[in-house]
């Protein structure tokens, strides 16, 4: 199976705008209610055998069974029955809710994500459809269950012969989109390593670096909005909460965050498939990125975006046929490329490389990017040749603009 998904914006009338507006209060509504009778019973069971709380207990019976996906699924069935607002949604819609509610406590318990939260008015923004007809579509028009046919702007033509798995409805500060999944019966074989390989290093001064001597600036999108951003939500904060006026100050807040996001993931698409243009195989650093998002320097590396660059950057090299793999990333910047032995830690300030050993000579991110190689073309079974050819030494560093 191989499954892509497209993203259009959609087109809607006023009298569907109101609809999806409906079904997005449904659904948080039912979300946190389902998200309640699973607290409620967790409550109830944390009490001790030989004392009680001095303030209150949860008291629920011990022979009601822990609620599930299925559970609340039946009762949601039966509840619907007897409210006309429920009604109003397709079914599906709500089962998918709980479902999503029921995937927020599947990563709490296994990727030891938090407790999940309430939604307050206007937090909710996406409700799925996961069934489709056989003719989803129809020229620039989809037709979705209950709705109808809705408008859309066919940014790129659907591919032929694809199944639609599910649809998801998400509501932004710039309009409404449709995320549709389509599905090939079809089987992709594995990209095997071939060609030249190229190992990336990131960092904050380069935002990467490559083993060819390629370096290329950190564009600062959210740092270069930070002023007008600050003065947009001052602007928010002296208007009367829930008045008009302060409705349209919160969208263009919202605007301005749209922005900066879009900017940087076509930056990041830019500059993978500039990557991938004179490469066979690509290997960057397996980091902890969560550890680097609440350090020191944990706002600028959110700026940078090094999660999302590195998922763009393995969907580019899918779909182009480059071969690409994480190694590890401890001590790239503390070996020297050239001779592998350990130079020490090395201070920020510190942007040279320079090898008391053998003398190799080169900038610090440049070194760690061949250290990157050197460990990516161990882990696929290459011979690493570089020291015997010396094809480290008099690599030229090349600046590139950060606009590609």
């Amino acid at each position: 199976m191989f499954n892509l998904t497209f993203e259009f914006k959609l087109k809607p009338t006023a009298t569907q705008v109101a609809v999806f507006e409906d079904w997005l209060e449904q659904c948080r509504k039912v979300y946190n209610y389902a998200l309640r009778e699973r607290k409620d019973w967790y409550n109830s069971r944390k009490c001790q055998i030989n004392f009680c709380s001095l303030h209150s207990e949860y008291i629920i019976p011990a022979e009601v069974p822990r609620p599930t996906y299925s559970s609340q699924c039946k009762a949601l069935t039966a509840y619907r029955k007897t409210s006309p607002a429920l009604q109003q949604v397709n079914a599906q819609v709500l089962q998918q809710t709980l479902r999503r509610l029921e995937k927020a406590f599947v990563s709490m318990w296994e990727q030891n994500h938090g407790f999940p939260r309430f939604k307050k008015k206007g937090t909710f923004r996406s409700f799925v459809f996961p069934q489709l007809g056989t003719v989803f579509h129809q020229g620039n028009r989809f037709k979705l269950p209950i709705i109808g046919p809705i408008k859309f702007w066919q940014s790129r033509p659907i591919p032929d012969g694809a199944i639609a798995k599910q649809a998801r409805v998400v509501k932004r500060s710039s309009g409404w989109y449709i995320m549709l999944t389509l599905q090939w019966e079809a089987s992709i074989p594995d990209i095997i390593p071939h060609g030249n390989p190229v190992g990336i290093d990131v960092g904050l001064t380069n935002f990467i670096a490559t083993s060819d001597g390629l370096l290329i600036k950190r564009s600062r999108f959210f740092g270069d909005a930070e002023r007008k951003l600050k003065l947009l939500q001052q602007r928010v904060s002296r208007k009367k909460i829930g008045s008009n006026t302060w409705k349209k100050a919160q969208k263009k807040v919202a605007f301005l965050h749209e922005y900066v996001a879009n900017c940087r993931k076509d930056w990041h698409r830019k500059l993978s498939h500039h990557i991938c243009d004179d490469a066979g195989m690509v290997f960057v650093e397996d980091l902890n990125l969560i550890g680097l998002s609440g350090a020191m320097l944990g706002k600028q590396c959110l700026d940078a975006g090094f999660g999302q660059f590195f998922n763009i950057l393995e969907q580019t090299c899918f779909k182009r046929g480059v071969y690409f793999q994480k190694v590890n990333a401890k001590k790239t910047s503390q070996i020297c490329p050239n001779c592998l032995n350990e130079t020490g830690k090395k201070e920020l300030s510190e942007r040279v490389h320079s090898c008391g050993h053998c003398g190799y000579t080169t900038d610090r991110d440049v070194a760690a990017a061949q250290v990157v190689l050197i460990r990516g073309l161990a882990a696929v079974g290459h011979a690493v040749k570089m020291l015997a050819e010396g094809k480290f030494i008099g690599i030229p560093v090349k600046q590139e603009s950060p606009r590609l």
